[in-house]
């Protein structure tokens, strides 16, 4: 089970275990509430919702928390990503944020961390973490991904995230390097 309700982290997971023949259900689809995250980071986070979801549905769970790093505002939005977003998850206005708070700083590197954890209902629990570092770019560009990928461009590509497909931003992006640790643990 994958221990989600964001519809776009579920559908890059799903992408990442089909060659695997793994079949995924989400904690949505399972009625499963979403964990208020408490965390202070990253993987407390991902242990905190993978936890959940694995007691709540008595299934191995496997949860993602992620987020964007921008150097020159010491971190932030960090574990704070999505909330700057708003109640209604609006990623423009998170993006909108990120430019308005650097005003103007030439500092424009960020990175993505994910970390994803894999908890067994009242068991173990372990976690891998992928990052992949970049530079901020504005206005947005592309209309692909979500969250802040439309304004993240990875080192050593001049595509952001929102312009590349979804094969092309799994190949390199931050998820994508957390599942390969995750998959030559468990998987393999």
């Amino acid at each position: 089970m994958i221990a989600t309700h964001n519809k776009g982290k579920l559908r890059e997971i799903e992408e990442l275990v089909a060659p695997f023949g793994v079949d995924v259900v989400s904690a949505s689809a399972l009625s499963l509430p979403e964990p208020e995250e408490t965390g202070m980071s990253f993987d407390a986070n991902a242990e905190l919702k993978a936890r959940a979801a694995a007691d709540g549905a008595k299934l191995p769970a496997l949860a993602d928390d992620s987020g964007i790093v921008v150097q020159a505002l010491n971190g932030a939005p960090g574990i704070y990503s999505a909330r700057w977003a708003g109640p209604g998850r609006d990623f423009s206005v998170a993006m909108t944020r990120v430019e308005r708070e650097l005003a103007g700083n030439s500092d424009r590197r960020a990175y993505f961390v994910a970390v994803l954890a894999l908890a067994w209902p009242g068991g173990a629990i372990e976690t891998w973490r992928g990052e992949v570092h970049g530079t901020l770019v504005w206005p947005p560009r592309g209309g692909n991904g979500f969250g802040y990928d439309p304004m993240f461009m990875p080192d050593g590509e001049t595509m952001t995230y929102g312009e590349m497909s979804a094969a092309e931003k799994n190949r390199t992006n931050h998820r994508a390097r957390a599942f390969e640790k995750f998959r030559e643990a468990v998987l393999e």
